[in-house]
């Protein structure tokens, strides 16, 4: 396991940096997921670089040796971003939770209960639901992915200080602005709300995490032997 220190040793070098397969990184994450012990896998980077794809493909190849739990459960909800003012900067790291989200990690990293329910955030509702995903303890892997796991601030250090290894999913702006737009279409915005959103909101946020990107263990630019639409999700 990484200590805070073998990371800040690690920041001081720079990350390393790969260009690889989805199999390659299925390989990867294997290696973490060892029977009797417990580790937490994060994946990172900027809204639409393929975050939620890529862990849920990574997820589903361990079977089960490795849960998906999401940082993005860790919204406010949408009455207290009205109540905030923040309603149209969801997503910001701001309209989070982020000593919940420690808090969840660090149970999940002490692995101390039967079973722990995550919370999970739902797209079509836009809002998250409670113990919606059971964490058995018999299961050696978490993988957790969000925007901020790699962000320099209170509740989120907290965070970062539960997961042994990040990983950041490294993408051209333009390639991810594209994903963007088609992901908010798809979730029923026309497409000046979406063109709004995603050259907006998301790419302020996107600023804010790409800052964070060499804090990360592993920078990964995925090679071209997948199709653009297999990580078309954050």
């Amino acid at each position: 396991m990484n200590t805070a220190e073998d990371r800040a040793s690690a920041t001081v070098r720079g990350a390393e940096r790969l260009t690889c397969s989805l199999d390659e990184l299925v390989e990867r994450a294997r290696a973490l997921a060892v029977a009797g012990s417990r580790r937490i896998l994060g994946i990172t980077g900027a809204p639409g670089a393929g975050k939620s794809t890529v862990s849920q493909a990574v997820a589903d190849a361990l079977g089960g040796q490795a849960a998906l739990v999401g940082m993005d459960a860790f919204h406010l909800a949408n009455k207290v971003l009205a109540a905030h003012g923040s309603r149209d900067r969801k997503g910001a790291p701001d309209t989070f939770d982020p000593w919940g989200y420690a808090n969840l990690l660090r149970r999940l990293k002490t692995n101390e209960e039967a079973v722990v329910y995550a919370p999970m955030f739902d797209r079509g509702l836009e809002e998250s639901i409670g113990s919606a995903v059971p964490v058995a303890r018999d299961v050696p892997l978490v993988i957790t992915e969000g925007n901020y796991l790699l962000l320099d601030a209170e509740g989120w250090r907290e965070s970062r200080e539960q997961i042994d290894e990040v990983w950041f999913l490294d993408l051209s702006d333009d390639e991810r602005q594209l994903r963007l737009l088609r992901r908010h279409e798809a979730f029923g915005k026309p497409p000046e709300e979406a063109a709004a959103w995603a050259l907006g909101s998301d790419q302020r946020n996107a600023a804010v995490v790409a800052s964070t990107r060499e804090r990360a263990d592993l920078i990964i630019d995925l090679s071209c032997s997948h199709s653009p639409e297999t990580f078309a999700q954050a």
